[in-house]
């Protein structure tokens, strides 16, 4: 153990300040400069202005469930069923809002409103039963997500019958889908004030330090006070409305509600937030480093789009890059540590 230690120990000049960065910063910068100059040797376009605008609009949706994934990872845990709530919140909210449209079709931003809230509830409802399994019965969140991932995914192609569901107002995809605004399209400015909000209840308020409490030490945060089972069940129901909110801008842009979209933000989520340097263990990781993560991995899939590698391929990708990520973060600790000797 003392020479692991003494090896881990810093030796002064650029391999130290290296690691001193590497330790500050985590392993996200320096994946972004590798990305950066990979896939602008590979394409031209690739840090063209509309590109790069192309690449912000295809991460929104991923940036807005990360941050609800991150709040999970705070605590300790990770939510599986993101994919599903985003799955669901979409079906359920197309076919609220094209039942309202078509008993009133003069009223077109009253059916928008009823089906974005059937959409954001159900997906809260995913998010309720999550929290009561983890936070009052003691269910690891790895097997509650999981089971109701089933359950949500079932439910939604029971509802449908694995058929898109059509019928509603055109403006919502209009404005929620294709809508811009001073050239930067609606689900940005979505995502920009969701960002904002959870920014200023994390670091502005005494409950938005018990996420990390709970997390650094959940017997130690109950003992200080915290009340650590709320705390938990909240964790689950914020990061269902955030897929949720996701599901519906994902049902906007694609103008259809669909039961097979998000199978693939489990695993984005957590690898956006994991190179971003939230810790898998809890009780570390910031805001900011989640959203420039989810846009790490919406360039890494555009580069590979334009690079015309196969989607199959890009799974390989982005699983080692998460894989990749969890060991940086297991050195990052052991450097931590030898920086404190």
């Amino acid at each position: 153990m003392a020479k692991d230690t003494a090896a881990a120990r810093p030796r002064g000049g650029a391999g130290d300040a290296a690691k001193r960065l590497f330790v500050k910063l985590g392993i996200l910068p320096f994946l972004l400069v590798i990305a950066v100059v990979v896939f602008t040797l590979m394409s031209d376009n690739f840090l063209t202005p509309r590109n790069l605008m192309n690449v912000l609009r295809q991460s929104v949706y991923l940036m807005i469930v990360s941050l609800g994934q991150m709040m999970a990872l705070l605590t300790g845990g990770f939510d599986l069923s993101v994919g599903t709530i985003v799955a669901l919140s979409s079906v359920v909210g197309a076919m609220a809002m094209a039942a309202s449209f078509a008993a009133a079709p003069d009223a077109v931003w009253l059916a928008i409103a009823v089906g974005c809230f059937a959409g954001i509830a159900a997906g809260v409802a995913i998010g309720v039963v999550n929290g009561i399994g983890v936070a009052f019965f003691n269910v690891s969140p790895f097997m509650m997500s999981l089971g109701m991932a089933s359950v949500g995914f079932g439910i939604a192609l029971y509802l449908t019958g694995g058929v898109p569901v059509y019928g509603m107002p055109q403006a919502f995809g209009d404005v929620l889908g294709f809508g811009m605004l001073f050239g930067i399209p609606a689900p940005v400015y979505v995502a920009a004030l969701l960002a904002v909000a959870l920014y200023a209840f994390l670091y502005r308020t005494p409950q938005g330090r018990y996420f990390y409490a709970v997390g650094g030490n959940l017997k130690a945060a109950a003992l200080s006070g915290i009340n650590a089972t709320g705390t938990l069940f909240f964790t689950y129901v914020l990061c269902a409305f955030f897929a949720a909110v996701a599901g519906m801008l994902l049902t906007a842009r694609l103008d259809t509600g669909e039961a097979n979209i998000g199978a693939s933000m489990p695993l984005e989520s957590i690898a956006a937030c994991v190179i971003a340097g939230v810790s898998l263990r809890g009780g570390v990781g910031r805001l900011e480093n989640v959203v420039l993560g989810a846009l790490f991995i919406g360039l890494v899939q555009n580069g590979m789009n334009l690079a015309r590698i196969e989607s199959y391929l890009q799974t390989v990708v982005l699983g080692t890059l998460l894989i990749l990520a969890v060991i940086a973060d297991q050195i990052r600790l052991r450097y931590v540590a030898s920086l404190k000797d």
